[in-house]
């Protein structure tokens, strides 16, 4: 389960999209505050679907091959299938240049105050990459303090990006303003190429993982 949190967690944390969005609101008026709500609303939606996961199972892994084991084996191995999908079709999308266009819910972030932050992050949650996450959760045995250190580093980890971003744009607002403009614009030009990376790496290790153990 640890191993599989923290190959999740990163995937989440490294999702192109919710960076750039981070980025531009960060970079608008009040841009700390704005991160704020958004890094909250993000850590909020990953303690929820913990929260859910652990009460469903009382804190107490199923029995290997039970129907629950299982059904959380095929919620990764699902997971897995459609990044790989995805991943195959923005290939695909690559090789074919054509003019970038910002698209419009970007163009109006400046605009965005504290509520619409939070509910950006909310949107751009990657929502399979959470599911996937859920169902490693099923394993958690509560009763063990190493569940509980691998549970909070999961969140840590899968905020880390916005974390460190929002610290340094609160302490040094000068530099991460200079910074943080050369990241989006590097974000910009490799979103696509690290959108295949990311979705084929995981798509094919939670596939993996989930048919080793269904069979």
């Amino acid at each position: 389960m640890v191993l599989e949190l923290m190959v999740i967690g990163l995937a989440i944390t490294l999702e192109p999209l919710p960076l750039i969005a981070f980025v531009l609101l960060l970079s608008a008026d009040r841009g700390v505050r704005k991160g704020l709500a958004f890094l909250l609303a993000w850590l909020t939606c990953l303690v929820v679907v913990i929260a859910a996961v652990l009460l469903l199972t009382g804190g107490q892994p199923p029995a290997r091959n039970s129907a629950s084991s299982t059904a959380a084996l095929v919620v990764k191995l699902v997971v897995g299938i459609g990044l790989i999908a995805y991943g195959e079709h923005k290939r695909r999308r690559v090789k074919v240049r054509h003019e970038r266009k910002t698209p419009k819910w970007q163009r109006h972030l400046d605009q965005a105050n504290s509520w619409s932050a939070a509910g950006v992050a909310v949107l751009l949650q990657p929502w399979g990459l959470v599911a996937a996450g859920a169902a490693a959760v099923v394993q958690a045995d509560l009763s063990d303090s190493a569940t509980w250190f691998a549970l909070f580093a999961f969140c840590l980890l899968a905020a880390s990006s916005q974390l460190v971003m929002e610290l340094y744009t609160t302490f040094a607002p000068s530099a991460a303003e200079v910074g943080l403009e050369r990241l989006r614009r590097w974000i910009v030009d490799h979103q696509e190429p690290a959108i295949v990376v990311l979705s084929l790496l995981v798509g094919f290790w939670l596939v993996g993982e989930s048919l080793s153990q269904l069979v």
